[in-house]
């Protein structure tokens, strides 16, 4: 199973995807086939970036052909001035992933920390080093939002539908 991770954002939205080889009573095996950043910048309209964002997304799923999208909510937010744009930017994701039929998942931060870390409050550099041991990296994935993607990949291999699916 290829799963799609994703960190959302508008100037930089985090992905990673990894290959779970599911099989019964024995440890799963995760392996990282990519990670990286889609980047957009403030000096496009919004609209563009949008597009952007989309047009990127998209060449991810045509290149990778995950079974699943997992995308880390974005409920949580403090500043309305970041949510709005940052749920705009997830509608773009979900549609992109509902148009080719991929099951999405959203997974808050309390449940990627809990899966992958084993605690939901974990530290931030916690959780990252939990992302290079489970997938046998030589470092921790650079800018923040990349190892964030990664492990929501991950959670979504261990929660196995445990978390809140849309209907694509």
């Amino acid at each position: 199973m290829v799963i799609l991770g994703i960190d959302p954002g508008t100037a930089t939205i985090g992905y990673g995807v990894v290959k779970a080889q599911l099989s019964k009573g024995k440890k799963q095996k995760i392996e990282c086939l990519a990670y990286g950043l889609i980047e957009t910048t403030p000096d496009h309209s919004f609209p563009d970036r949008l597009k952007k964002i989309s047009r990127e997304y998209n060449g991810l799923i045509n290149k990778y052909q995950p079974d699943l999208i997992a995308i880390e909510s974005v409920f949580f937010f403090r500043n309305l001035k970041t949510f709005i744009p940052v749920s705009r930017a997830c509608g773009v994701l979900i549609l992109g992933a509902a148009k080719k039929n991929i099951p999405i998942i959203e997974l808050t931060p309390l449940q990627v920390k809990s899966k992958v870390a084993g605690y939901g409050r974990a530290e931030k550099k916690d959780l990252q080093k939990k992302v290079e041991e489970i997938l046998n990296l030589e470092k921790i994935p650079k800018p923040d939002d990349i190892a964030d993607a990664l492990a929501v990949a991950i959670c979504a291999v261990f929660s196995k539908g445990n978390g809140q699916r849309s209907k694509s």
